[in-house]
Order: structure tokens, then C-alpha cells, then sequence
């Protein structure tokens, strides 16, 4: 049945009933049981950013000029970040939605800046040989992909080394006359490592290419670290060769969502990212990102934010987390059966298992059920966590439900044959990558069709990983009869 506008407006106390119905059956990350996805720091910064933001609700970002005070806001807290990554008075940028407009605005602008210094690029022909490449780790943001795939940049990807940042010696094979950009993260999210960015500085500067540096998670809690005393390598502006940095306001800077800044080392590479048009019947139209209304409640609450707390407050919080995450990383790996991915420098790091008897999709599996909830990784198979300051009051429960987890999954010899742990397991060995996608699309194709489909609100076993993974049985059920129909 089709939903449609009621006939008679519904009063607003039954509105919140039932929106606080419909809110049950999301995942509950104030009580410190969801590592992802929100990065809660307390009721009352929350109550703070609700205010702040209420009070630009309505206000735009579009015109500049009829809201002055945006305009404003904007320009300081691009300032303030910048003056934060070790920025020098030529560094100019802009906010965005979030760390992917942030990215896909620093691909775009790399591609035109390549672009209008005569680089030949031809749109329509993916192989062309004139098409601009940029490299990635592979542990870059999937953001990157989408940005290539957007504005027809080749990416080529650059394998890890066993820490799990990237290779510099694979990096330097791989640039060639087609390179316009070099991409490292700080830190990178599956693995919470930060590459070598003095080194990948070096690159740049000697093939006269750019480098942006992905810091959407790290670009708010990194500087803070170091400053309660930790060591953190180079990442931002004070390394030589970086030509722009992204950092996310709405992760570890506690800003409301969706925020973001996107730098660059000055005008000549900015202006690139800007779109003007003066032909159109609506009069001369300017845009500084990709959006075109802007919330101006987002802008003000970043700024707000950033006033709020301090270098102080942030310094603080930066040391209770990181020391969380210590924490968490010595517990988990005192689980003979798990091992640390890399060399986490951050707050958020992976695990895997190394036991045979230990399948880490049946130990997610366990963990869910008790009610945490995380990311599930693959190549390797693994189990992230972000962590946050709503953790303190929750990690040491998450470290004995995850030792019994281990205890239950040993104890099982079915435990990876049941619950999504097979569905985990088959998705990331599938070998027809190709398969996958197709099954991927379908899945969207449904979600957003006509009917779409519609959750069940009732079931707690179901995420979109899983339904996803139940799409790719069937597609490969499909592949296997097709094959066996071809053989006869």
C-alpha cells in the first residue's frame, strides 16, 4: 500500500509518539554499545549543539551575502582548522556535508587544476591513455572510488605493508605522466594507521604532482593527542608536498552533522573547486562546493562547537580516548586468538583472529547479541571499533563479553555455520567480485524502488550487511545453476 500525505494534519504529540516508537528499533549508541556511525560526547554538548543549531535551522548558505553571518562562520572555522594542521596564511578552504563531499570536491578540483595546465582528458573513454590517474592505498576511503567514478579519474591502487600503511616503493612504481594526485590517510579507517605522509610529501614534491591528506576521522583528534603528550607522526600542512587536507567536524570535533572542511594549500588549487555561471536565466549563479543550499544550522553549530570546547576541552577528551583505546587494545589483545591489524596511532583500530578454532564472524555474531554493534571488515576478515568517550563507561564490559565470546565460539564447533557468520565469511572470499557488485545494485534498486522495501521493524537479527549477504547466496545459487546447465 502506497503511503500518501494525510488528508488532516496529525497533531504533534502523536508525531513524537511515534517517532519515538519508530527511534526503538535503531541502534542505541548512548548507552556506549555502537563503535561506529556516531561519535557522541555528552548530553550536554548534545543539548548545546541542538540549540545552536536550532537557531540557524532555517537560514542558507546558498548567497553568502544575504547571510552574512554564515559567510562569517564559515570563513573562521575553515581558519580555526586550519590554523590547527599547522596552516600558513596562504591556506584557504571551505566547508562541506561531510567527508565525502570533502574528497570528491579535492578529486574534482585535482582533475580541472590538471586540466586547465593542458592535461588532455578524455571523458568517454575509460581506457584512454590520456586519463588522469591518482593513487591510492587501498586502504583509502571508498569515498575516492566514488570521486573517480564521478569525474573520470583513473584510480590506481597501491597495496599495504604489513604495518597497513602504504607502500612507498609500490607508490613510486606506479606514478607516471597521468598522475595529478597522491593520497594518504590520517588515519585510515580500517586500520586507524597513518601513512607515511613526510615520505609521500617527498613523492609530490619531486614529480611536481599533488597530495591530499584524508584526516576526516584524525583531523580533530590527532593534534589533541599530541598535545596530551602522545607521539603522533607529521600528517597536516607542516609537512612538506601536502597540498590539501579534509577533516570531518561532525566525528572528533562533536559538531553536529553533517559537517566538514576541506583545505588547500592556497587559492590556485581552491579556485578549482569552485563552479560559477553567468548565462543563466536565473541571473549569475555562484557555488563554492558541490551542494547548492547549504544548513546553515550545520555551519553554526561547527563553529559553535569549536568556541565551545577549546584547545583545552579537546585536549582532555583527546587523552581520555586515546587512553580508552589503549585499553581496549591491550584487553583484546591479551585474547591469545586475536591479533591487532597494523600498528594502530589513533582511536580506532581492527582485530582478526589467528585460530583456526576462532571464526571472528561467529565472535561478531556473539557480540551482537549481547547488543554491541560494529563494523565487520574483510581482507582480512576483522572487527572494527571507533572509539569514543561514551566508551568509558562501557569498554570493560565490551573486553568480558568479548573474552566469552571466544570461550562460546570455541566451545561450538557450528558457531561459524551459524547466524550471519557464513553469510560474513562467503561475501568477503567471493572470487566474482563482479557478482558482488551486481548483487549490490539490485539491493539498492529495491530499496529505492517504487515500493521500496521497508525494513522489518521487528527483527533484530537483520542489518544491511546481512541482507546483502543473503542477496549474494542467491546470485551465486543462480551463477551455479547456470554453470551446471552449461556443462550439460
Amino acid at each position: 500500500m502506497k503511503k500518501e500525505i494525510p488528508l488532516y494534519g496529525i497533531p504533534s504529540d502523536e508525531i513524537y509518539r511515534q517517532l519515538d516508537e519508530l527511534k526503538q528499533h535503531d541502534v542505541n549508541f548512548a548507552d556506549g554499545r555502537a563503535w561506529c556511525l556516531v561519535y557522541p560526547l555528552s548530553e550536554e554538548q548534545t543539548t548545546f549543539v541542538k540549540e545552536v543549531y536550532s537557531r540557524y535551522m532555517s537560514e542558507n548558505a546558498l548567497n553568502p551575502m544575504a547571510f552574512k553571518s554564515l559567510q562569517r562562520m564559515e570563513h573562521e572555522t575553515v581558519q580555526m582548522t586550519a590554523k590547527l594542521l599547522n596552516a600558513d596564511s596562504n591556506v584557504v578552504g571551505t566547508l562541506s556535508s561531510g567527508g565525502t563531499e570533502s574528497i570528491l570536491l579535492a578529486v574534482k578540483t585535482y582533475r580541472d587544476k590538471a586540466r586547465s595546465s593542458g592535461f588532455k582528458i578524455n571523458v568517454f573513454k575509460k581506457n584512454d591513455a590520456d586519463m588522469p590517474e591518482m593513487i591510492i592505498p587501498e586502504s583509502a576511503h571508498i569515498a575516492f572510488i566514488k570521486a573517480a567514478k564521478y569525474f573520470d579519474v583513473k584510480p590506481v591502487i597501491a597495496p599495504l605493508r604489513a604495518d597497513k600503511t602504504v607502500d612507498l616503493l609500490e607508490v613510486q612504481k606506479l606514478i607516471n605522466k597521468n598522475t595529478i594526485l597522491l593520497v594518504g590517510s590520517a588515519p585510515n579507517y580500517p586500520y586507524g594507521t597513518i601513512d607515511p605522509i613526510h615520505e609521500l610529501g617527498q613523492l609530490a614534491i619531486k614529480n611536481k604532482i599533488g597530495l591530499h591528506v584524508d584526516a576526516c576521522v584524525g583531523g580533530f583528534i590527532l593534534p589533541f593527542i599530541r598535545k596530551a603528550g602522545y607521539s603522533i607522526p607529521d600528517f597536516d600542512f607542516s609537512v612538506p608536498g601536502v597540498t590539501s587536507i579534509s577533516a570531518d567536524l561532525h566525528k572528533y570535533a562533536y559538531a553536529a552533522k553533517g559537517a566538514s572542511v576541506i583545505l588547500y594549500k592556497d587559492m590556485s588549487y581552491l579556485k578549482h573547486q569552485f563552479f560559477v555561471y553567468a548565462n543563466w536565466v536565473g541571473g549569475a549563479f555562484i557555488s563554492p562546493a558541490l551542494l547548492g543550499t547549504r544548513s546553515g544550522g550545520a555551519i553554526a553549530a561547527a563553529w559553535a562547537t569549536l568556541k565551545h570546547i577549546g584547545v583545552e576541552g579537546y585536549t582532555n577528551i583527546a587523552r581520555e580516548v586515546y587512553g580508552i583505546t589503549q585499553q581496549l587494545i591491550k584487553g583484546v589483545s591479551s585474547i591469545s586468538e586475536f591479533e591487532i591489524l597494523g600498528n594502530p596511532t589513533s582511536v580506532l583500530f581492527s582485530f582478526s583472529s589467528k585460530s583456526d578454532k576462532v571464526n571472528i564472524f561467529a565472535v561478531g555474531d556473539y557480540m551482537t547479541k549481547k547488543g554491541w554493534h560494529f563494523d565487520r571488515q574483510q581482507n582480512p576478515d576483522s572487527l572494527h571499533l571507533s572509539v569514543m568517550p561514551i566508551h568509558a563507561k562501557s569498554y570493560a564490559q565490551f573486553l568480558s563479553d568479548l573474552a566469552d565470546a571466544v570461550a562460546y565460539v570455541k566451545d561450538n564447533e557450528n558457531a561459524a555455520m551459524e547466524g550471519t557468520a557464513p553469510m560474513y565469511g562467503m561475501m568477503s572470499k567471493m572470487p566474482l567480485r563482479g557478482l558482488v557488485e551486481n548483487e549490490l545494485l539490485k539491493l539498492l534498486e529495491q530499496l529505492y524502488g517504487p515500493e521500496g522495501m521497508i525494513p522489518d521493524m521487528d527483527a533484530d537479527k537483520k542489518d544491511l550487511k546481512t541482507i546483502i549477504a543473503g542477496q549474494l547466496i542467491k546470485g551465486k545459487e543462480t551463477l551455479d545453476k547456470l554453470k551446471n546447465k552449461l556443462k550439460k
